[in-house]
């Protein structure tokens, strides 16, 4: 049966497209017309751009027609997060106190896709302050997750995955502090990178000041899709150098062959809390599947796990008192000042000399995993301990809120170390997608994304879905 142009792959899109097989209008009117058939059920796209998508689209069309060089994405539709800067656009971040900040210009990695010919369709949801793992605001609505409206589409970047899993778009852009790429893609049953931290540019002229040091040294941005594949093309579009972030790094998308076979530690356990079976299931069938393809699979503990977990509310929470807090407790819904009153009951305050020590202890933490990687240079773990979340979970109270960070231990570790993890799906039980993590050393995103295509190959892709 003939695909409809919004089921194809970014890569297929951008192959067909440079060889004028198909047209960028075609391709563009097809997701466009896709959203508007399923959005309206979901609402992962808040802000639409038919009208430039498809001046756009022509556009790219045109330079094809005269010959022009162009870029990896030309012509491919895109969606991006509502809390990252593109051009003519509000830069709202869930917030109603936001929604007429105007982007004058785009943020580096909205460059970086613009400049390898992207058409951007539309601007996708996120919680206020893109500070839950839940995806709705006062100011947009909520986001459903396309397989189960009962189920959390994750957050921040909910409305990404869920506009990826419904084929609006082939390719989303995400940002990730905290698990708000990997944990969207694990609950949408699609693919997620988080890069390592300096790997993308990362700038917002609409801020209102720099980002403090936690932030910039936790949060990164982030390609989201339905295949490896793609994710593979996304984050090699969007890391391309940007003058504007002096953090960036200059490092090579494919680094120095590593030794095979590779030995993968296997995180099966977590000593806060049984994980669920499905999770675990997921895990099992991963590592097969790898060790099917070669890898040695050994059932091992990374160092000091659940205290790298847990600087991720001595660090990033703590410098939020003086930062993001006030505006929260100022501009926030009641939703997202609730699940910050509930983080803070499980923050215990620091002072100064607290605070230093605890990025010392980072630094030393970041050392040990390293060298573990030396060993190890992959590690296979949950995305969450949890399968994907009820419906505002995190507004139940404080002792709901301590479970669900234990649950989420997984994905806060991982942004205190600043290291590349890719959540990548597994299997569909009872409707709901699970899924598997796979982390490796700084700068070393390829070796994760030729294990998650080894999964993806095993396991199949699941999605475009109809929302259900």
């Amino acid at each position: 049966m003939t695909r409809e142009l919004w089921q194809w792959s970014a890569m297929e899109l951008a192959q067909a497209i440079r060889k004028k097989e198909v047209s960028s209008v075609e391709a563009t009117l097809s997701c466009l017309d896709r959203m508007a058939a399923v959005n309206p059920s979901i609402n992962a796209v808040v802000a639409q751009s038919d009208a430039a998508a498809l001046q756009a689209a022509a556009d790219a069309d045109q330079a094809l027609a005269q010959g022009r060089d162009v870029g990896m994405l030309h012509g491919v539709p895109v969606t991006v997060k509502i809390n990252t800067d593109q051009q003519g656009e509000a830069t709202t971040d869930g917030v109603t106190a936001y929604k007429d900040r105007i982007a004058l210009q785009d943020s580096p990695a909205v460059s970086n896709w613009r400049k390898q010919g992207a058409i951007f369709i539309g601007r996708t949801n996120t919680p206020a302050f893109s500070w839950r793992w839940f995806t709705d605001n006062a100011l947009h609505g909520r986001t459903l997750n396309p397989w189960n409206s009962a189920i959390t589409p994750g957050g921040s970047s909910g409305g990404a995955a869920a506009a990826v899993a419904a084929g609006i778009g082939p390719l989303a852009h995400g940002s990730d502090a905290g698990g708000s790429i990997r944990y969207p893609a694990y609950a949408c049953g699609v693919v997620g990178l988080r890069p390592t931290s300096g790997r993308v540019p990362v700038f917002n002229g609409t801020a209102s000041g720099e980002r403090p040091a936690m932030v910039q040294a936790m949060s990164v941005q982030g390609p989201i899709a339905r295949t490896v594949g793609d994710v593979r093309l996304g984050l090699a579009a969007m890391s391309q150098f940007d003058p504007r972030d002096p953090n960036w790094a200059p490092a090579a998308l494919k680094p120095e062959a590593q030794k095979h076979p590779l030995r993968v530690a296997l995180v099966m356990d977590n000593a806060e809390l049984k994980p669920d079976p499905e999770v675990r299931n997921a895990l099992k069938q991963a590592a097969g599947w790898l060790q099917d393809s070669g890898y040695i699979i050994e059932e091992v503990q990374p160092p000091h796990f659940s205290e790298a977990a847990g600087l991720w509310r001595t660090l990033l929470m703590n410098e939020a008192r003086s930062g993001m807090i006030p505006n929260i407790a100022q501009f926030g819904d009641a939703a997202i000042q609730r699940t910050v009153a509930s983080m803070l009951a499980h923050t215990e305050p620091v002072n100064w000399e607290q605070f230093n020590a605890a990025m010392a202890r980072r630094t030393a933490l970041i050392r040990e995993w390293l060298i573990f990687l030396e060993q190890y240079p992959l590690i296979l773990m949950p995305v969450s301990w949890r399968r994907p979340f009820a419906i505002d979970a995190d507004q139940s109270g404080d002792a709901a809120m301590g479970e669900m960070l234990q649950a989420q231990s997984p994905l806060l570790a991982l942004a205190v170390l600043g290291l590349p993890g890719l959540s990548v799906p597994v299997s569909v039980s009872g409707g709901i997608p699970s899924g598997v993590q796979i982390i490796a050393g700084r700068y070393q995103e390829e070796t994760c994304l030729q294990a998650g295509e080894i999964i993806q190959q095993r396991a199949g892709v699941f999605t475009p879905i109809d929302p259900r």
